[in-house]
């Protein structure tokens, strides 16, 4: 199969400063894994690719907060972050692992010293600050201050509100992290990207890629006020050393380090990937994935393919406040999966995903999405299947849905709904929360089918149309093991194997297929969906 079919996802890596939260679920992760889902029922290649981002400053300095070392709290975080993707179903490909795999810092020197070789990287002596209680240099999550930008409190490097790049050293009246001290602006030497030379290109790519509105905006404003010159290496010791002599008690800004750290998520043997990637972050990581991803890589390749699509979520809140691993605010993925299920908690969090909004997140939220799937969906299915038994012995009728009365507008407007449920699942239209409305509508069309023509029992001559309207309901709960695959795979796999279905077909309109006649169909002892 050519290299064009191929759909190639990324989800920026998390942190391992701590688990995966509720908040990392209703982003990048399960918004990649339904997309990833669509695309292989279509039977096209997929590559949906992460990592984990080890050597963030808030790994270390929350060791140092906590009593561990960077290393400890990288490791245990990490399982419990792989944990929470495989019970949440979030099914990566390939997954990079920075202190781990064989290469990994060597590529990423190798990256860092041809752009220095090449002139793109060039030393600046600017301000940093320093916290003298701790004899320390202060950088990203070691430092705090005002934002240069909008005025509100950030960490060195990035503001989360407003997305915008600092030099730490403009931070306004910064202070540590660590100890609370004041810090101190001392001349520093570091290695600086200048942006000003990438602009136009810069500016043709964005044209060219589909991105949501605030993000754009963010782009074109950077664009406007001048493109600035990023600092790339920061004295340290944690992350992958610098090689450039002169810099060798420095390290490699981590931001810098992913980019050459997603071209070993495509193909570890191969520093150029064939494709340009779908790409899934939270704005608050936007500038990265949209300015200075896109400059390092054109300056390591001129042909490489860029980014086809960003599919960005804004922050999701917890109760009105941001979700957040360091202030340790939130409600952490094993904790949820453990009290909803996989179903609930992906079938809520995508129903709500902070899709061009921010949203905000509840435990009675979650009970909820678990009760609305148990006496809405569940009790759907549990009503038709009883109505099977007692009909039929519990096989699937004879008699076709187009015998029913109703069935071809009931068969129209699902169509109809099947299209726009492609066009939400799709990286153009892509929206969770508009797919699960549209499943919503699903089970409410086949229950109502079904009550409706509850009553042809009651005619001496219904029986054949009472059979044909139970073929009718058992081919919308057909579709809907087909079309919710992406959203709640756990339960449309156990919906398909009770109609005799296989798992992962198409979301079209040939899934709404009753099963074949005589087929047995039995439920299974718990829930079909919700656990």
């Amino acid at each position: 199969m050519s290299a064009s079919t191929l759909t190639w996802i990324t989800a920026t890596p998390p942190t391992p400063n701590g688990e995966l939260h509720v908040g990392h679920l209703a982003g990048p992760y399960l918004g990649a894994d339904v997309l990833r889902r669509f695309v292989l029922a279509e039977r096209e290649r997929v590559l949906m690719t992460s990592g984990l981002d080890d050597h963030q400053s808030y790994v270390a300095v929350r060791g140092e907060l906590d009593g561990h070392t960077g290393e400890e709290v990288a490791d245990l975080n990490g399982e419990r972050i792989t944990r929470g993707w495989e019970l949440a179903g979030a099914d990566f490909d390939r997954l990079v692992a920075p202190r781990r795999d064989p290469g990994y810092a060597e590529f990423v020197q190798t990256f860092f010293q041809k752009l220095y070789d090449n002139g793109v990287l060039v030393p600046r002596t600017r301000p940093l600050p320093y916290c003298v209680p701790c004899d320390r240099w202060l950088y990203e999550a070691y430092v705090t201050g005002g934002c240069p930008h909008c005025g509100s409190s950030s960490n060195g490097n990035a503001c989360e509100p407003c997305g915008r790049p600092n030099d730490c050293g403009d931070l306004v009246d910064p202070h540590c992290v660590v100890c609370g001290a004041a810090a101190e602006l001392r001349p520093q030497t570091r290695l600086y990207l200048p942006l000003a030379p990438f602009a136009d290109r810069l500016a043709r790519f964005w044209r060219d890629t589909l991105m949501p509105p605030h993000l754009r905006a963010l782009c074109e404003r950077m664009l406007g006020d001048g493109m600035p010159e990023i600092a790339v290496s920061h004295p340290s010791d944690w992350g992958v050393p610098v090689t450039v002599p002169g810099f060798e008690d420095q390290r490699t800004f981590v931001w810098f380090e992913m980019a050459p750290g997603y071209l070993l998520q495509c193909d570890p043997d191969s520093a150029r990937p064939s494709v340009g990637p779908i790409q899934f972050f939270g704005y608050d990581n936007g500038y990265f994935h949209a300015v200075l991803f896109p400059a390092l890589f054109m300056a390591w390749d001129p042909e490489m393919p860029l980014a086809r699509a960003f599919i960005v979520n804004e922050f999701y809140r917890l109760e009105g406040k941001k979700f957040s691993t360091s202030r340790r605010h939130a409600v952490w993925a094993l904790e949820a999966l453990k009290e909803g299920g996989a179903d609930a908690l992906r079938f809520h969090v995508l129903r709500d995903r902070p899709n061009g909004r921010q949203t905000s997140f509840s435990r009675g939220d979650l009970v909820r999405a678990r009760e609305h799937l148990d006496t809405v969906w569940n009790d759907w299915l549990n009503r038709l299947m009883e109505a099977v038994r007692v009909e039929t012995g519990g096989v699937a009728p004879a008699e076709r849905p187009a015998g029913a009365d109703g069935w071809k507008l009931l068969e129209a407007r699902l169509t109809r709904l099947c299209h726009e449920l492609r066009e939400a699942y799709s990286v153009e239209g892509f929206d969770t929360r508009r797919a699960v409305a549209l499943l919503d509508e699903v089970v409410c069309l086949g229950a109502d089918f079904g009550h409706v023509h509850r009553h042809e029992r009651e005619r001496p001559a219904g029986r054949d149309a009472y059979r044909a309207a139970l073929s009718g309901e058992l081919a919308v709960a057909s579709a809907l093991a087909a079309w919710a695959a992406p959203i709640v795979p756990m339960g449309a796999a156990r919906l398909s194997e009770v109609l005799g279905w296989d798992p992962g077909r198409r979301v079209d309109a040939a899934a709404l297929t009753p099963p074949p006649a005589g087929t047995v169909l039995t439920l299974p002892d718990g829930p079909v969906f919700g656990s």
